[in-house]
């Protein structure tokens, strides 16, 4: 059981979204949280506050009557539940909620308490709102996603229950729930927030976190497969940058090596007398996707350690309009739902990753071009040359993801457009620019996919099993147990389906 008590870490998010323990709530959270509408109910009682007795956005300038006030709310959850495309899969909504719970159970909204305990039912019972992909500009916060999400609070529109997608009430009546009553401004307070943004991205660094993972074994089985020297991976050289990342990488992948027969001691082949040697057979330095992988990943790294911290200040802020002070009786008015902390840190992110899809497509090609590697067949083709293929006809899906992900990562953050009416004249587009994130992550998985069946057909075509590090043995039969050895031409899309959803899915 995960107790929420307001401040919540990325382990927290792992349990609950992805191991999907339960929740439950704090009684000081509950306590807090009733405190502050009961602030908010009777300090607005004589005075103009946004969204409890105006209109919103460019039509705040309009007084809502107080025998108004909560059709006011149901008003705008029920109009700006607006959204378009596809739906946003089941955990990075449940991401969602959880970061939306945990923001408004900080105390700073006047929400009603029992919208927090619904939320937390809701997430105990696998019911999930629909939340469509379009619709969030992540200004006044994500209003569009976090509509749908306030209008499943009211027993409205469509979730996905266990899995299955079904209306709203129907759901409820089975499981005996019943939905909030709007009280004050649960509209206002459900909706005005970053909260989708930040669980998509949240969900995302996770997955990258897998990805890196993975590339980081891959980039050492490739070492191992042309027998390069180990220098490049020393604890002396990559000491002498400050970075990081970079000497992290470089430690992972020196333990990933450290019982292999076949890195080799630049010192036992190089650094001796080579007489009149004019022309060297050997290479005396790899290319560059597998001499600099600590330079390439290790920015990687840094920048998704980054990007979790920024996510975590994030979800334990209050983001929300107008920001309601208990404590010092005072409600203030602001920006706080604004998006862009969450929307570079995406953009950043999605560069990071296709970077690391950039080298996993070079590393690739190193190993299916024969005058590249002079070790190889071409193609990693362990049938007859000319009759059959190999990974020739995979490298096409390899090449044409790896443009795909540089072309997606064109920034988002800087794309804002005004709307609202001109109000939102600036905006973060932070929701659009996690959902590209997400799509640049999934397509890095496919091409390491592609790249990690490779590295097992050239340890097959080189009989380098019992001389790989145990490590490289293991992923060769992690990948040997759904694809099998092959010099008659396969049909390949099963095959790396099932290696995008064995590496994505497998906890680390």
């Amino acid at each position: 059981m995960h107790h929420i008590e307001g401040e919540l870490t990325l382990e927290d998010f792992y349990e609950v979204v992805i191991k999907e323990s339960p929740i439950s709530i704090d009684d000081k959270i509950i306590d807090k949280v009733t405190e502050s509408f009961h602030f908010l109910k009777d300090f607005s009682e004589n005075k103009v506050i946004y969204g409890v007795n105006t209109g919103f956005g460019p039509m705040a300038q309009y007084k809502v009557e107080n025998e108004e006030r909560i059709q006011l709310q149901y008003n705008l959850i029920r109009s700006h539940s607006s959204g378009s495309g596809r739906p946003i899969p089941i955990s990075y909504v449940k991401a969602a909620m959880l970061a939306r719970l945990n923001t408004l159970s900080l105390g700073h909204s006047g929400i009603h308490p029992s919208a927090i305990e619904l939320m937390a039912t809701l997430l105990n019972n696998d019911i999930v709102p629909l939340v469509f992909e379009h619709g969030g500009v992540g200004a006044s916060g994500d209003l569009v996603q976090l509509a749908h999400m306030a209008l499943v609070l009211i027993g409205e529109g469509e979730v996905f229950h266990k899995g299955v997608r079904r209306p709203t009430a129907e759901v409820f009546e089975e499981e005996g729930i019943a939905p909030i009553k709007v009280a004050l401004r649960e509209g206002l307070a459900l909706m005005n927030g970053t909260s989708v943004m930040t669980g998509v991205g949240i969900v995302n660094t996770m997955y990258t976190r897998r990805l890196l993972h993975w590339m980081v074994a891959c980039s050492s089985a490739i070492n191992e497969i042309v027998q390069a020297y180990d220098d490049h991976l020393s604890e002396p050289l990559n000491q002498s940058k400050k970075h990081i990342g970079q000497r992290d990488i470089a430690k992972r992948m020196r333990a990933h090596l450290e019982d292999s027969q076949l890195t080799r001691k630049r010192e036992h082949h190089l650094y001796r007398n080579e007489g009149e040697v004019k022309v060297f057979e050997e290479k005396v330095q790899e290319y560059y996707s597998l001499r600099c992988v600590p330079q390439v990943l290790g920015p990687v790294l840094d920048t998704l350690r980054t990007v979790e911290r920024i996510l975590i200040e994030e979800v334990n802020s209050a983001n929300d309009n107008p920001i309601v002070d208990a404590e010092k009786k005072q409600v203030y008015h602001g920006g706080n739902f604004h998006g862009d902390y969450v929307s570079i840190e995406m953009d950043k992110l999605k560069i990071a990753v296709t970077k690391l899809s950039m080298l996993s497509e070079r590393q690739l090609n190193y190993l299916l071009n024969s005058k590249l590697n002079d070790i190889l067949p071409p193609f990693v083709n362990l049938g007859k040359l000319g009759l059959n293929f190999g990974m020739q006809g995979v490298q096409f899906t390899a090449t044409s993801t790896t443009a795909e992900n540089q072309m997606l990562s064109n920034p988002m953050y800087i794309h804002s457009i005004p709307n609202n009416n001109d109000n939102q004249d600036i905006v973060s587009m932070g929701t659009n620019a996690a959902l590209v994130t997400k799509k640049v992550i999934e397509n890095a998985f496919e091409i390491l996919a592609i790249e990690l069946i490779t590295v097992v057909q050239a340890i097959e075509h080189l009989e380098l099993q019992a001389k790989v590090s145990s490590k490289t043995k293991a992923l060769y039969e992690d990948i040997r147990n759904i694809v099998p050895p092959f010099a008659e031409d396969q049909v390949m899309y099963p095959y790396l389906k099932k290696v995008k959803d064995l590496i994505q899915h497998t906890e680390i």
